[in-house]
């Protein structure tokens, strides 16, 4: 016979010989799903599943990710102890009338209490469409092969086209499509951003210059899918092809990012102060010229396959790709004469469809649309996503 337990709560000392106890209480828990979108990876919500109001989100979100963890490892939640895998997306009705859904993005501290909503994660865009269908947010009409679901990002306000192929209901997880940074192949998204430029700011040069000078660094601030500032590796001192790691152990590359990024955000008009600038914007980007190097001819990564280098940093991390929108913003900023990312592309792309981007972990393709006087009407980029579970997470509320 086995003996019932009592639901009763307990006290529990809190250390051995302690007086004092702490009362336990029963976890809380939530209809969720986890999925990987491009080189990322997130916790999704339906909205309805939420709290009314948002401001009840924060707790819930930073408990479920395992934040703040003074170790950076999130071990006590689905975070991974890397910006890339510190997220939350959260989907509902939409209330755009372009759209089909609305999605938020949420980004999140590690080793902080950062809740953010300032900005959108473009990777993590490829698993929203799947989401939507998987989660009943956006019905299938009728049996189909593929679905278009249209999304209003409501961090910046832009829509999102997101289109890929179905099986059975449901948003297809196998192809033969495979993106750099994620092993394997699936199935293909395709991801068209339209109108994408004043992402938070509402220009595309918020500080109204090409160039500005930023702690003796020529930069330039744009805003197409976020705002996001460029640097050339020449001026920093360093190689455009540095990976990662060598970017964390370089003694002072990742404070004078911080610094620029800061300092850009003041002059883009998203903070009054370089202390209230957000963490995840603007993103900041260190571009150079492809080279004969032997790393960069073992990368593919020379001036017949790529455009440009490029090494983004993501929340003071070192992106292990490249954001998405730091993408687009590449795409945009390469056809401005005179920006920091024109004076590294020859002007002849390798591929007639947008501008290929040389990342840390493989090569990317943006798809940029123009209009005659040189305005970004879209950008096009093609990811992989696939849902990894779904079924109900679990968060303490020891408050």
């Amino acid at each position: 016979m086995f003996k019932q337990l009592s639901c009763r709560s307990k006290l529990t000392p809190v250390a051995p010989g302690s007086r004092r106890y702490l009362q336990t209480k029963k976890q809380h828990s939530l209809p969720a799903a986890y999925y990987r979108g491009g080189t990322s990876r997130a916790v999704f919500f339906k909205q309805e599943d939420l709290p009314a109001n948002k401001k009840d989100w924060a707790p819930i979100f930073r408990s479920v990710i395992g934040s703040p963890d003074p170790h950076g490892r999130q071990l006590d939640g689905l975070g991974g102890g890397l910006s890339s895998l510190s997220k939350v997306c959260v989907v509902g009705a939409s209330t755009h009338d372009s759209a089909d859904v609305d999605y938020t993005f949420i980004s999140l501290g590690i080793k902080n209490t950062d809740v953010d909503y300032s900005s959108n994660c473009g990777n993590m865009s490829s698993a929203v469409g799947p989401f939507a269908v998987d989660a009943h947010v956006f019905p299938l009409q009728t049996p189909t092969d593929s679905a278009s679901v249209r999304i209003h990002n409501t961090n910046t306000g832009k829509i999102i086209h997101s289109s890929f192929p179905i099986v059975d209901g449901e948003a297809a997880a196998s192809g033969d499509f495979a993106i750099d940074g994620v092993a394997g192949t699936a199935a293909r998204v395709r991801l068209d951003f339209i109108n994408p430029a004043g992402s938070v700011t509402g220009k595309l040069l918020p500080t109204g210059n090409v160039i500005d000078s930023i702690d003796g660094i020529r930069s330039t601030c744009i805003d197409v899918g976020n705002p996001c500032v460029f640097v050339q590796a020449v001026d920093l001192g360093v190689s455009g092809n540095l990976t990662p790691d060598e970017m964390t152990a370089h003694p002072d590359l990742l404070l004078r990012l911080d610094s620029i990024r800061r300092q850009a955000g003041v002059k883009m008009g998203i903070a009054d102060e370089t202390g209230e600038v957000p963490g995840s914007v603007p993103k900041i980007c260190v571009v150079a010229a492809p080279s004969t190097a032997a790393r960069d001819i073992e990368q593919k990564q020379t001036s017949a396959d790529i455009d440009l280098l490029a090494r983004a940093l993501s929340v003071g991390q070192p992106h292990r790709a490249v954001p998405i929108t730091v993408a687009l913003a590449l795409a945009a900023a390469a056809r401005v004469p005179g920006s920091t990312v024109a004076g590294v592309v020859d002007g002849n792309p390798v591929d007639g469809a947008g501008i290929t981007i040389g990342h840390a972990s493989g090569n990317l393709l943006v798809g940029a649309n123009f209009d005659v006087n040189g305005a970004l009407n879209s950008a096009t980029v093609f990811r992989t996503a696939r849902r990894l579970f779904e079924g109900r997470i679990f968060w303490k509320n020891d408050t």
